[in-house]
This record gives C-alpha cells, sequence and structure tokens, in this order.
C-alpha cells in the first residue's frame, strides 16, 4: 500500500469529481450524507455521554458513507442498510480510530485553557453559548488558533483512517500514520481542495443567490434552503475520488 504524491492541481480535480459523482446518483448520495449527519446529531444529544459516543461511532458511519460512494461509483445499487455496512468488519479497530481522535480532540481543548481559562473547551464541550461577551473574553481569539493548529494533524491523521481500517484491515494507530503522511505528502493538493471546497458551499451559493436577488428578492430567499441540500451531499461525493486518487484504486473493495 503507498500514498502518492499527486500535483496541486489534483485538488481541484476531486471536487469536480465528487460532482460527476454525485450526478450518477443523487438520491443515494443525499440519502447518505444526511443520514451521517442525523446519526450524529442524535447520537451527541444523548445526555453526558452524548458527544463521546457519537465521536467513537463516526468512523463506522464514515466508513458506511464511502461503500455506499463507492457502490454509486461502481454503478450498484444497494439498500439504505449501506450507511450501517461500517458496523460490520472491524469494529474495534474504528472504535479505536475514533477513540484516539476524541482523546486528541480534549487533549488540544484541555491545552487552550491555559491560554482562555478554558473558555474555548466550555463552548465546544458544555455548550456554552457564544454570546457577544464571551466572545470578547481575552484569550479566546488565541486559544481558537491554538486548537487549529493542534487538531489539524490529528485530522490529517483521521481523514483516511476509516476506509484504511475498514478496507485493508490496518490497526488503528498503523491507519492514523498512513492517513497523516497521505495528507502531508498532498498538503499543496489539499489546500486547493479546501478552497474549492469553501467556494462550492459558500462561494457560489451566495454569489448566485446575490445575483438572483438583483431580479427577485423572492425567489434569492427560496434559493437559501435547496442550494445547501445540493452543495452538501456534492462535498461527501469528493472523499472517494480523494482517496482513491491517494492511495490508489486498488485500495477500494471490489474496485474497478
Amino acid at each position: 500500500m503507498q500514498a502518492y504524491k499527486r500535483a496541486p492541481t489534483r485538488g481541484i480535480n476531486w471536487v469536480a469529481d465528487g460532482f460527476a459523482l454525485w450526478k450518477r446518483n443523487p438520491a443515494l448520495i443525499t440519502y447518505l450524507t444526511f443520514g451521517y449527519l442525523l446519526i450524529l446529531v442524535v447520537l451527541s444529544i444523548i445526555p453526558v455521554i452524548g458527544q463521546a459516543v457519537a465521536a467513537l461511532t463516526m468512523p463506522m458511519v464514515s466508513l458506511g458513507v464511502l461503500n455506499g460512494t463507492l457502490a454509486a461509483h461502481q454503478g450498484r445499487k444497494v439498500g439504505p442498510d449501506i450507511l450501517f455496512s461500517g458496523f460490520k468488519r472491524n469494529v474495534h479497530g474504528l472504535i479505536t480510530v475514533g477513540g484516539i481522535y476524541l482523546l486528541g480532540t480534549l487533549l488540544a481543548l484541555a491545552a487552550t485553557a491555559l491560554v482562555d481559562g478554558g473558555t474555548l473547551a466550555k463552548i465546544m464541550i458544555g455548550g456554552q453559548p457564544l454570546t457577544e461577551e464571551v466572545a470578547n473574553t481575552p484569550g479566546l481569539l488565541e486559544a481558537s488558533l491554538l486548537a487549529t493548529a493542534l487538531t489539524t494533524p490529528l485530522m490529517m491523521a483521521y481523514w483516511f483512517a476509516a476506509m484504511l481500517v475498514g478496507w485493508q484491515g490496518l490497526s488503528a494507530p498503523k491507519a492514523m500514520f498512513f492517513s497523516l503522511v497521505a495528507c502531508w505528502r498532498n498538503w499543496q493538493a489539499f489546500f486547493l481542495y479546501s478552497l474549492s471546497i469553501f467556494f462550492l458551499v459558500l462561494g457560489a451559493p451566495a454569489l448566485l443567490i446575490a445575483v438572483v436577488a438583483q431580479a427577485s428578492p423572492m425567489l434569492a430567499s427560496l434559493l437559501t434552503i435547496p442550494l445547501p441540500l445540493i452543495a452538501i451531499p456534492i462535498v461527501f461525493a469528493t472523499f472517494l475520488p480523494n482517496a482513491l486518487d491517494v492511495f490508489g484504486r486498488d485500495i477500494a473493495p471490489n474496485a474497478h
């Protein structure tokens, strides 16, 4: 198994390929996207343990999304249960990935308490409302920057980990190491990928709505509802082209 170094412009191609994949089966990919989000939201509202349960479950549901998008890529017909297919193999390894990610996030938030006295941690974990008074807390901006710096490598280690554990049977630490290396080797492509995603989710819809608003403010208001329902599933569809490009198409089971 090898993580290939791709040209920076591939980051833009991942978004284009994701759009093409979404067009193949928009109903399935939309179901996978909002099913994933709904599962995590429902789990996270469980009193006391909700956020921890959601974090531990996230790798399995993420793998289910990848399995579903892979089916769309291969032209296979699958049922709604594909979203839960990540619970069928190497569950222990996937839970471990979620546990490492959760622990790393908590440690990063704990570190920010040295800067802002724990305000950011209370917002993220304790559900403290972000009021104007809280936003003006001394050190909150610095704490947010520190949290970003600390969690970025963690997110890189998590990015491909569920796929490598579920599809290749790697242990959680090994999968997260390979994921970190793969993201680091392709940081330029990921940078352009992030910019493309930002434009797709925020820039393009905002521009379209602004243009339409010149002719019909009412129509522009109506567009604010369906555009996210289209843009967010397209973002989810980009994950598979990204993975197949960085690790090669043989990384996927039954890929063709």
